[in-house]
């Protein structure tokens, strides 16, 4: 039988859950020119900054129309200079009374015809730039591409599908639920985010329920066996460590659950858009809680109990009330108090009021010290019990 020792202890809040991995950002390249395709200026899979050149497209049909639009401007830009000095001048001589108003009618409508004409150009030379321009296809945002869809020497139409796909991957964004139970408290502790959070990628399972109520956990962050065991869901990744940004506005009633969204950094990249992830949010720390290993809990018809032993090494069973699991850890609210030596192994083999001797690895007496075990220590031996 093995004992160990009630101990006080800060114990956070920790919820559990298996989240997808979704960009901010995600942007489909589409032409918006049609043309052969002349050049293309990167890699599949490649990170690309934004404004960066990815496709060219044969820019001559449009630079002709941009030259046809330019002269035409010109021409017209001078024909209605030459309108505008005529009106003047007859704005002049009506002036001294040399004409009648009638008769300069003519300019005045002449200088606004050419005028329309000139903005009308103006418009159709700015048409012919932005087309020109588009042949040179652009990132819109700053990621990771995915697959060419188009090669060299392909004819691309405007409205015809994307050229290649961009994923924004830093930061990143991971989308997660929570049963709506969960909700009063996250509107108490983060009613508008900023709760600690982790994800392990590669972590979660297709086809898995969104939080298992199981796994709802309070294991400490800094716990070297936390960042083990997470390490090891991850195959040896370590976990990403990132913010929450958004709580829904609306439980969805068909699941039950609140849709939440954490940012992270990820600066090396582990994170991959549509990958699954396993979550843990911290919501808040109880101090000084009072905790044994879950282990020592045993359930029974009349509700929760545990076996202490006494100074002199008597079984003695108390009730307890648990108030959450903490992985490995059980929170007790009442029951047994600091110090207690709670047996976790074992308990079948005991009655009220058996006696059980102690033995430890260094052959320690029972009753002694050392086979007893401190008020802080986190193992006291082991117990035989005797009839």
């Amino acid at each position: 039988m093995s004992v160990s020792v009630a101990r006080r202890a800060d114990v956070p809040y920790i919820i559990d859950a298996n989240g997808v991995v979704t960009p901010i950002q995600s942007a489909a390249v589409s032409a918006q020119v049609s043309g052969i395709v002349t050049r293309v200026d990167f890699r599949e899979g490649q990170e690309v900054t934004k404004g960066q050149t990815l496709f060219q497209i044969d820019p001559r049909p449009y630079q002709n129309a941009y030259q046809q639009a330019l002269a035409t401007f010109e021409r017209d830009s001078a024909t209605a200079a030459n309108a505008a000095a005529q009106r003047d001048r007859y704005r002049k001589l009506v002036s001294a009374q040399v004409i009648t108003p009638e008769e300069a009618q003519t300019y005045e409508t002449t200088a606004a015809t050419t005028d329309a004409v000139m903005r009308a150009d103006r418009a159709a030379l700015a048409t012919a730039k932005f087309n020109l321009d588009n042949t040179t296809v652009r990132a819109p945002i700053a990621g990771k591409t995915g697959a060419v869809l188009v090669r060299v020497g392909n004819l691309v139409n405007v409205g015809a599908g994307p050229l290649v796909v961009i994923n924004q991957i830093r930061p990143i964004t991971v989308r997660f639920s929570v049963p709506s139970s969960e909700l009063p408290k996250l509107l108490r502790f983060a009613p508008n985010g900023g709760l600690p959070v982790t994800a392990v990628p590669g972590g979660g399972t297709v086809g898995a329920s969104p939080l298992d109520s199981t796994q709802q956990s309070t294991m400490p962050e800094a716990s070297p066996l936390a960042e083990a065991v997470a390490a090891q869901a991850g195959a040896g990744t370590a976990p990403e460590r990132g913010t929450l940004t958004f709580i829904d506005n609306a439980v969805d009633t068909t699941t039950g659950t609140v849709q939440l969204k954490a940012t992270f950094d990820n600066r090396d990249g582990n994170l991959w858009a549509g990958q699954f992830a396993s979550m843990r949010m911290r919501l808040y720390v109880e101090k000084d809680a009072l905790v044994i290993p879950s282990q020592a809990v045993v359930s029974g018809q009349k509700g929760t109990y545990v076996y202490t032993l006494d100074p002199q090494n008597k079984a003695q069973q108390h009730s307890v009330v648990v108030e959450r699991t903490a992985d490995n850890l059980a929170v007790v609210a009442a029951g047994i108090a600091e110090g207690d030596r709670v047996v976790t192994e074992g308990q079948s083999r005991l009655t009220p009021g058996a006696e059980a001797s102690l033995r430890t690895s260094d052959a320690a007496p029972a009753g002694s010290a050392s086979a007893r075990g401190g008020r802080r220590g986190g193992s006291g031996g082991r117990a035989n019990a005797k009839q």
